[in-house]
């Protein structure tokens, strides 16, 4: 992403009040457009350019206008992506990403940034080619704007519109990753100042690369017929036009980081630790490595801005943390002695003034490595500053104690459930930035529990919907370009469904997704074998991470799995309740009825009365948490036995396995928690944190993936300490569909006092407890005309909407 209108402010990312305005919700509130509306504009593109090899397009369209109009309504979309412009200022960019039969446009009004007189609309347009995220679907390089105007006042495409290919920015193969790793997050990027047109964003551009736009079908037996289409129309391209339900991604101005350390050869100039909050000059035939440090992950736009230095070549490595010579993290604060590896940048000045470099897509690090070494001249790094992106959540929840560590799991929490949230769900920002459905589940509870917001979590429930292949499953993750199939996923895809019913007033989407719920189920009753168990299933059957050379879900000589058949036992759980509300009366009782079989085949099978647990297959040669975690959750176990197996795996942290037990990974535990809550345990909730406590002197900023050396440093699935805090120790939950109305049920573990708040869909819950002695004081206050009831040790009392006040005993 060129950002030359930055310009005029390198020593820093200082916006106009328009520009401001613009990236951080310019975009026109996204009313629904009519399903099957009707285009007039069309799809363009290069009239030579290799359309499906990697690509960067810049787009311009000019626009008199006798006076600057109240508002001016474009759509917008791209294939992969584009970046909007309006007289040099950044507008937009796009689109959210989707698949070819729900290809996403985006919405803006233009008229903060349009003037009396001449106007220049333009558009830089991207194809990493074979090179993309494995998250971009893709058919091939276009662009399409419609505008609402008519007549003289109208831009949409391709009337007047012009192209050029920049051949100054081009992706970088394999080598930009500077250690070997399953990177699926994209290229890193190159810019070639030398070859760059710095001036295609200026009215005074007037290179012969410009020409009349073309049609991207020119391969077509229709090659001039490109008009676009919705969805739900067939037409003579590929893209499935559906408007992009979501508020455009943050772009807020952050810090790049602090230089922490200078590694060069030779001696080190005064002063130099004091970039970027200073300018650098770097004598010719210097060769030196900057690394900053920002003290907490981020995922930005980094901004570098210089000056001279002909010959100069800049890498810039982004990493989550630092390396020691084996390869280790560790300490994450510790700098000493240990490397940034990872994705890497490459800049190329060309000796000109004022040269910004900009990647088009963002970059995630807490440290920055900046490897420059200057040729014959002088390099001059004028500024280094960062555009902050991610989803726009709103932080509405609060959580506060006398346990500064719970604060802090809260504060790394939601930091980590915001850096993988973006225009989809994320499993981590850095690697892969795919949206899987056992990650989602996770984060779109956070999001409705912290934030208040459902448009994410509507768009993947979507989504996974809209994955679904003719045998009946979803995709473990979606969109992507590359199948991937974890069945269990499906089976999570339909708690997640439920746990929307439970939470949103809003059942439509549950309703909708009701024959992919059947197809699910459809597809596992195959392999339900007569004794209720499910025998083996194609593909990647994932439940959890866990220690190395083990497996999970194992099988027994017949091929049974236990723990398979018990995710398939909460899905047709779920379903039956769904059915039974929603949907089809028939389709709950057959829900239910394999409910009961499938649970008394589990423990007839797999219950081993010896250890007192529930083995991982029916040959019961291994035994995880796992398993007798959802067989609590799920009441396979008696009830009158289920606390006894809780106490007996709870001590049990990650990456351990005592007894030959498998432990679960910070991701399960959250099912851990919830069988805490099912049966009555949840005060013990607070000491099943210690796993996260324990990472806080290793001075962590995001939750990793797994116990150990784990490869990623921030995944939300191990963030869901800020959902638990709020729905078991502070209690707070929806006593039926829709969050209708209201349980709540603190459990304060050995907190005295505990204040919280927790989003509503009718306003804010908030709830304020103090213990004396055995006793309890709690002050609750409902919105709106929402009702419900309070329980604490036993006894149960009604509440009503506002305030109440309640002395338990």
């Amino acid at each position: 992403m060129r950002r030359h209108e930055f310009t005029l402010c390198v020593a820093g990312l200082a916006l106009t009040a328009a520009a401001a305005h613009a990236q951080n919700g310019l975009q026109l509130d996204p009313q629904p457009d009519p399903p099957q509306r009707e285009w007039h504009a069309s799809w363009v593109t290069h009239p030579t350019a290799p359309l499906r090899e990697p690509l960067v397009l810049h787009f311009r369209r000019t626009l008199s206008l006798d006076a600057a109009p109240a508002s001016y309504p474009v759509r917008v979309s791209a294939d992969n992506r584009f970046i909007l412009y309006v007289n040099g200022q950044r507008v937009g960019d796009g689109p959210a990403r989707g698949d070819l039969a729900h290809w996403r446009y985006e919405r803006f009004d233009l008229a903060p940034f349009l003037h009396t007189g001449k106007n220049l609309v333009t558009a830089t347009v991207w194809d990493w080619g074979i090179f993309a995220p494995i998250a971009q679907m893709s058919d091939r390089t276009a662009f399409l704007l419609e505008s609402d105007a008519i007549g003289a006042d109208a831009i949409s495409t391709p009337d007047g519109w012009e192209v050029e290919m920049e051949p100054g920015h081009t992706p970088l193969d394999r080598a930009s990753v500077s250690f070997k790793t399953y990177m699926a997050a994209g290229p890193g990027e190159q810019i070639d100042a030398a070859k760059y047109d710095w001036n295609w964003n200026s009215p005074d551009d007037t290179s012969a690369a410009w020409v009349p736009v073309g049609s991207p079908m020119r391969d077509s037996i229709y090659p001039t017929v490109n008009k676009a289409h919705s969805a739900q129309v067939t037409g003579d391209n590929n893209w499935g036009l559906v408007p992009d339900a979501l508020p455009h991604m943050a772009y807020d101005p952050t810090s790049a980081g602090e230089v922490v350390r200078v590694d060069m050869i030779g001696a080190e100039q005064p002063g130099w630790n004091k970039f970027p909050a200073a300018p650098l000059t770097l004598p010719s035939g210097t060769h030196v490595h900057l690394l900053l440090d920002r003290k907490t992950l981020t995922t930005a736009y980094p901004i570098l801005t210089v000056s001279g230095g002909k010959g100069a070549k800049i890498w810039l490595t982004y990493s989550e943390a630092l390396y020691d010579k084996n390869g280790h993290k560790g300490d994450r604060d510790e700098v000493g002695n240990r490397t940034a590896r990872g994705l890497r940048d490459q800049f190329l000045p060309d000796g000109g003034l004022h040269r910004i470099f900009q990647p088009l897509w963002w970059r995630t690090w807490r440290y920055l490595d900046l490897d420059i070494e200057t040729g014959d001249e002088p390099l001059q790094l004028e500024s280094l500053t960062a555009a902050f992106t991610a989803y726009p959540f709103q932080e509405r929840a609060s959580f506060t104690s006398d346990d500064a560590e719970l604060a802090k799991i809260w504060e790394i929490s939601w930091r980590t459930a915001r850096l993988d949230a973006h225009e989809t769900y994320m499993d981590t920002p850095y690697y892969e930035q795919l949206q899987y459905v056992g990650d989602t589940r996770i984060q779109a509870l956070i999001s409705y529990a912290v934030a208040g917001d459902d448009r994410l979590a509507h768009q993947a429930l979507d989504a996974f919907n809209d994955s679904r292949i003719p045998e009946g499953l979803t995709r473990s993750r979606y969109p992507s370009s590359l199948p991937q199939s974890i069945p269990t996923f499906s089976l999570l895809w339909i708690g997640m469904l439920h746990d929307w019913w439970m939470y949103r007033p809003d059942p439509a989407p549950v309703r909708e997704a009701l024959p992919g719920i059947r197809s699910v189920l459809g597809w596992f009753a195959q392999y339900e074998q007569p004794d209720g168990l499910l025998h083996e299933t194609p593909w990647w059957s994932f439940i959890d991470w866990v220690q190395d050379k083990q497996v999970i879900p194992t099988y027994s000589k017949t091929g049974e799995s236990c723990m398979t058949t018990l995710e398939y036992l909460g899905a047709l759980d779920d379903a039956a309740d769904l059915e039974k509300n929603l949907g089809d009366s028939v389709a709950s009782n057959r829900d239910h009825t394999r409910v009961v079989h499938v649970r008394s085949g589990i423990y007839d099978k797999c219950w081993n009365p010896q250890r007192g647990l529930i083995a991982d297959n029916p040959d019961q040669n291994i035994f995880s948490q796992q398993a007798n975690i959802l067989s609590v959750l799920y009441d396979v176990i008696p009830k009158d036995q289920q606390q006894n197996v809780l106490r007996k795996i709870l001590a049990i942290e990650p990456g351990t396995t005592p007894d030959g037990i498998m432990s679960a990974s910070y991701y399960f535990r959250f099912y851990l928690a919830r069988a805490l809550d099912h049966v009555g345990m949840a005060d013990e909730y607070l000491q099943s944190l210690d796993p996260w406590r324990k990472l806080l002197p290793l001075h962590f900023s995001t939750w990793p993936e797994i116990p150990g050396d784990t490869r990623s440093d921030s995944h939300a699935w191990s963030a869901h300490p800020i959902y638990d805090m709020l729905t078991l120790v502070a209690g707070i939950e929806p006593a039926s569909p829709g969050f209708a109305t209201v349980r709540i049920a603190p459990h304060l573990g050995d907190l005295p006092a505990l204040t919280a708040s927790f989003p509503h869909p009718q306003g804010e819950i908030a709830v304020q407890y103090k213990r004396q002695g055995d006793s309890l004081d709690a002050t609750i206050t409902l919105p709106g005309t929402l009702a419900g009831h309070f329980e604490y040790h036993g006894r149960s009392w009604l509440l009503h909407a506002g305030l109440n006040q309640i002395h338990a005993q």
